[in-house]
């Protein structure tokens, strides 16, 4: 046994001393059989998936192979690969077949067949498709729907093209619903909506697409835009019907739709079971809210009452702050909460934080007055549950905004009595509060008071911008203007958007002198605030202190452009067009300004001058008259009307007009001159009546002049000899001496033929060097606009 096995190792040697170099190569393993590869089930299954389908790999390995004695010799071999004996007796070694000659070449792809054509038909039209989505989302909606319906054409091009060469069930459904699908909203954003209903309906009505009863949501709010409330309630509740119960979160919002459609129709009640059905399953803050709207409505209290809880118990679904902030020194801990206290998240969660705050909050201040015997009970029912929830933060913004609704109810005492309970609690609500508090003081012109409470606020929290600005008011009030600058400078630094202190700011620099620094403020202010009418106002009023009034008119043109109807801006542009000589583009906005306002006294006279100008004096009457209406005791305008008919050759009407300001006025001098003058010119018997009158205020006149100037003199000796009871009589002489001095003398030449006019001394237009008179009303200073516009701060917080 043992010999046998002995001999089992034993190799002998060959018969021929001829060295087989191959021997053993062909023992290979039988895993590397192909042979029943067909029977192989493993392999067959491999080969029908995608693994199986790979191209083959065209390579060479070099590597395979060595040489010895300049024999290639195969590092393994098989039959199939050419290696035998006779490799070394004379035979080609062709292990590649490449005496068999080259290979076929590949079938080239015929790009004129119907199949290729279909899929670069295809793939046009989802690029389309595409094209229009992306114009969509560019703002472009015009180009959009091109792209849509060129898409549609193209799609049903590629339809007949397919029914031609196959059967119906290779239409690409799922390219024709997007086609469909992108064509609809497409007419919708062009507010097309007959055209989208009728697309959505292709897709509704097809039973092939089997989501489509989904998109009767999309015609409801069609219908909706279009105020057909009772059709967008059906489509809504027909999509409900068809979206399974899974889709919870879908078919909440379509409910939420079908209970603001019935808000629309006035259908409370029918609303109140769609909204209290979704605060039931799953609730969030719009529809609480539009359930308080609702009960509010119909006149519920209690309901009212339960449906504002129900709004404070929404989840928030926002982390606490405290997680931003750093539990200790460890800088990998500092730099990840720096990183993640301003991003997109946190973005996110201020944002649902506060669109929850203004909920709560315009829920409170609606429902306040109504729920309790009175706005304060009301009012402080809602804080005290707030105070319970976990919007506890929330309690003391709404005992401010307590305050403002008090303000905005005309009631200051209660307000001041409300804010002034925040004195005791921390600093943010304090400094709030006592910015509210300095706010009121500073409209009240009690300027102590509002210091107080201005620096009360800014040491609560001196990181408050309005606590700042109101500071800096305050410090504006009192004359120190580069005082009030460095806490306007202050505000800016701690909030750049503040807006308030930045407009401030450059009526600061504006009072200081400091031109160029306040126009940058305003322009500044005005990339924040495009279309604000005071920040247009400021800069074209600094190009005109800048003596720049091309750049003063280019600012007041974009004024009128946001505020069409303010008269005092057009009469501004008028006057600035009447210094540059454009005397057309004057009288157009200086009539606008009348059209608006025809009580401006100064707009009246440059256009009744206009007119005498340009030889219109019929039209001037109109604008003297108007003149006369506002200031019916001043002569002057009256004086006007009678000259501007004798101007015209109406010497009839003048005479009237003069005998009617003779009666109202019958010490007028000039009146009775040009009386005289008209009856002597025109041969009337009155002409001596009117003399006389003439001369005996004539000598009224001397008689009052010699007492004016001897009171003058009395005067100037009494302040000579230090008599403080003449001081008084020589101011009121020097009043009346003014008020006589325009009275004109006697020896005035007059010509009938009117090629010379009057020498009147009274202010008359119809002369080259006219003067004009200057509106009674005082003329606002900036402090006047300083006081009551721009330094209002606004009341915080809302």
């Amino acid at each position: 046994m043992f010999h046998r096995k002995m001999m089992q190792n034993v190799h002998l040697a060959p018969e021929t001393d001829e060295d087989d170099l191959y021997s053993g190569y062909n023992d290979y393993n039988p895993t590397f059989d192909t042979e029943d590869l067909e029977n192989d089930i493993a392999f067959q299954q491999a080969a029908r998936t995608s693994h199986g389908r790979r191209p083959p790999v065209n390579y060479f390995n070099m590597s395979s192979f060595l040489f010895k004695d300049g024999v290639a010799r195969p590092m393994t071999a098989v039959h199939a690969a050419g290696y035998t004996k006779a490799a070394m007796r004379g035979s080609s070694f062709d292990p590649l077949g490449q005496a068999r000659g080259p290979a076929p070449p590949l079938e080239m792809k015929n790009s004129d067949s119907s199949e290729e054509k279909i899929r670069q038909l295809e793939k046009k039209v989802n690029e389309l498709v595409e094209e229009s989505c992306i114009a969509n989302s560019c703002g472009d909606l015009k180009l959009a729907l091109e792209k849509a319906k060129e898409a549609g054409r193209k799609e049903r091009v590629l339809v007949r093209q397919r029914e031609q060469i196959a059967t119906a069930e290779n239409i690409n459904l799922d390219l024709t619903y997007s086609v469909l699908f992108n064509l609809a909203g497409q007419y919708a954003a062009n507010e097309m909506y007959a055209e989208a209903l009728n697309t959505y309906q292709v897709i509704v009505k097809n039973k092939m697409f089997s989501n489509g009863g989904r998109l009767k949501v999309n015609m409801g709010n069609i219908y909706l835009k279009q105020r057909n409330y009772s059709k967008a309630i059906k489509f809504y509740r027909m999509a409900l019907d068809q979206i399974p119960s899974a889709h919870k979160e879908m078919r909440i919002k379509i409910m939420q739709n079908i209970g603001v459609a019935f808000i629309k129709t006035g259908q409370y009640f029918d609303a109140i079971s769609s909204f209290e059905h979704i605060m039931s399953m799953s609730p969030n803050l719009k529809a609480g809210f539009n359930l308080i709207l609702c009960y509010f409505a119909v006149g519920n209290r209690e309901q009212m009452k339960k449906a504002f809880q129900k709004l404070i118990e929404v989840p928030l679904e926002v982390d606490y702050d405290d997680k931003y902030i750093s539990p200790n020194e460890d800088p990998h801990t500092n730099l990840l909460i720096e990183a993640i206290k301003n991003d997109s998240l946190r973005q996110i969660e201020r944002e649902r934080k506060s669109m929850a705050e203004e909920y709560i909050m315009t829920a409170a201040k609606l429902i306040a007055p109504v729920i309790e015997t009175s706005f304060a009970v009301g009012y402080d029912w809602c804080v005290e549950v707030v105070k319970a929830s976990h919007y506890v933060e929330l309690a003391n913004d709404l005992e401010i905004n307590k305050a403002t609704t008090y303000l905005r109810q005309q009631d200051f005492n209660q307000a001041l009595e409300t804010l002034k309970m925040f004195e005791k609690k921390d600093s943010r609500v304090k400094s709030a509060a006592a910015t509210n508090l300095s706010f009121l003081y500073y409209l009240e012109n009690e300027l102590a008071q509002a210091t107080n409470y201005a620096d009360l606020a800014v040491n609560s929290d001196r990181y408050n911008p309005a606590a700042l600005t109101n500071k800096g008011n305050t410090v504006f009030a009192n004359g120190d203007y580069e005082k009030a600058a460095e806490f306007y400078k202050e505000a800016l630094r701690n909030d750049s958007s503040c807006t308030e202190a930045l407009y401030n700011l450059g009526l600061t620099y504006k009072k200081l002198n400091r031109i160029e620094e306040a126009l940058d403020c305003f322009l500044k202010l005005h990339a924040i605030l495009r279309n604000s009418a005071q920040v247009l106002h400021q800069i074209a009023n600094i190009y005109e202190i800048m003596e720049d009034p091309n750049q003063a008119i280019e600012w007041l043109l974009q004024l009128i452009s946001v505020v069409p109807t303010d008269p005092h801006v057009l009469s501004k542009l008028g006057k600035l067009y009447d210094n540059e000589g454009d005397k057309s583009q004057a009288f157009h906005y200086y009539y606008e300004s009348y059209r608006y306002f025809p009580s401006n006294i100064e707009v009246i006279e440059w256009l009744g001058a206009y007119y005498i100008d340009t030889q219109f004096c019929e039209k001037a009457i109109e604008y003297f008259e108007r003149a006369a209406l506002i200031l019916p005791t001043e002569v002057k305008w009256q004086l006007m009307v009678a000259s501007c008919y004798r101007r015209s050759g109406n010497y009839q009407k003048a005479l009237e007009k003069y005998k009617v300001i003779h009666r109202k006025f019958p010490e007028n001098v000039e009146c009775l001159r040009f009386l005289v003058r008209l009856c002597t010119d025109m041969g009337l018997k009155e002409v001596q009546e009117y003399m006389t009158k003439l001369k005996k205020v004539e000598k009224l006149k001397e008689i009052r002049e010699q007492r004016i100037k001897s009171g003058r003199d009395g005067s100037a000796r009494s302040r000579r000899e230090g008599n403080a009871g003449g001081d008084s009589g020589g101011t009121k002489g020097e009043r009346l001496s003014a008020k006589l001095k325009a009275l004109p003398g006697t020896s005035e030449p007059y010509e009938s033929s009117g090629s010379k006019e009057i020498d009147a001394s009274y202010i008359d237009p119809l002369g080259p060097q006219a003067e004009r008179p200057k509106t009674a009303a005082r003329k606002r200073t900036e402090e006047d606009d300083f006081a009551d516009e721009e330094l209002g701060e606004d009341l915080l917080p809302e």
